[in-house]
């Protein structure tokens, strides 16, 4: 019997857990994705940070689970060498060092802002109306590659937790897992973690290839369905969702994670 082990309520099945060897991974919920500045409406992707910020991320935190934040962050050698699908999905962009030459996909020239590691320029801040340099797409150090400030602030006091501090770590394509030398694969080999429970933006996208590669390299992986969003059809949510119940694991809400870290917190007091 695992000392502190979480049972969850999952689409099909009860799950159980060991919270030393699981870890919340909540990919992409970036100001390039998020923020009002850039743009983005307050969609699917607010619902999902919502019910992380009210239910999964404390339940978490009260069953020392740890949390992975996995965002985009590209250094110039991983945007020099990004391949060519890649790129379309930004806009077809070549964008080194700043200087950008981009096509839409009938290779006319486009206008404004487009592809990785373009520049973004300066824009007003929604919340403080301040002009801010929103820096170059989706580069580490920049404004749009920070987390959205609710988050960023959960995260600055998740990394100074005493047991299982949260950990930020750089990605360079839409899978965490793409390559066995990604930061994030070298990480949860170091820490022995084996459970991922899933969230984030997009679902289809980078939240759904990550847990495809996943649970293809032995993981247990759990979704949580309405702490992920996409901007995709709501089709497109559907479908990842269903693969994740049949096929790669297993689907179930931020409230069932958090019942089931209340459940054994009620069991302890009844000791």
């Amino acid at each position: 019997m695992i000392k502190d082990a979480v049972t969850i309520e999952t689409a099909e099945t009860a799950v159980t857990i060991d919270p030393g060897k699981s870890a919340l991974i909540i990919i992409d919920m970036q100001n390039y994705f998020l923020s009002a500045t850039l743009g983005r409406s307050k969609g699917k992707g607010y619902d999902a940070m919502k019910h992380l910020v009210e239910e999964a991320i404390p339940a978490a935190r009260k069953a020392s689970i740890r949390v992975i934040w996995l965002n985009w962050g590209l250094d110039e050698q991983e945007l020099n060498d990004m391949p060519p699908g890649l790129l379309r999905m930004f806009g077809f962009a070549a964008a080194s060092n700043g200087v950008q030459v981009s096509a839409d996909r009938h290779g006319k020239p486009r206008t404004g802002h487009t592809g990785l590691g373009s520049q973004l320029g300066k824009r007003t801040d929604e919340d403080s109306k301040l002009e801010i340099e929103a820096g170059r797409v989706l580069m580490r150090g920049e404004w749009n590659s920070e987390l959205h400030p609710p988050l960023d602030r959960i995260f600055a006091e998740g990394k100074s937790l005493e047991k299982r501090p949260d950990v930020l770590i750089n990605n360079n394509r839409l899978s965490g897992l793409w390559s066995e030398t990604t930061a994030f694969e070298q990480f949860l080999s170091e820490q022995g973690i084996k459970t991922l429970l899933f969230a984030g933006v997009n679902t289809d996208q980078c939240v759904g290839t990550t847990l495809q590669d996943a649970h293809s390299k032995g993981y247990d992986c759990i979704l949580l369905s309405d702490g992920s969003g996409t901007a995709s059809p709501q089709f497109a949510q559907e479908s990842t969702e269903f693969n994740a119940v049949s096929t790669w694991g297993f689907a179930t809400t931020c409230a069932l994670l958090a019942k089931g870290v209340e459940d054994l917190n009620a069991d302890s007091r009844q000791v």
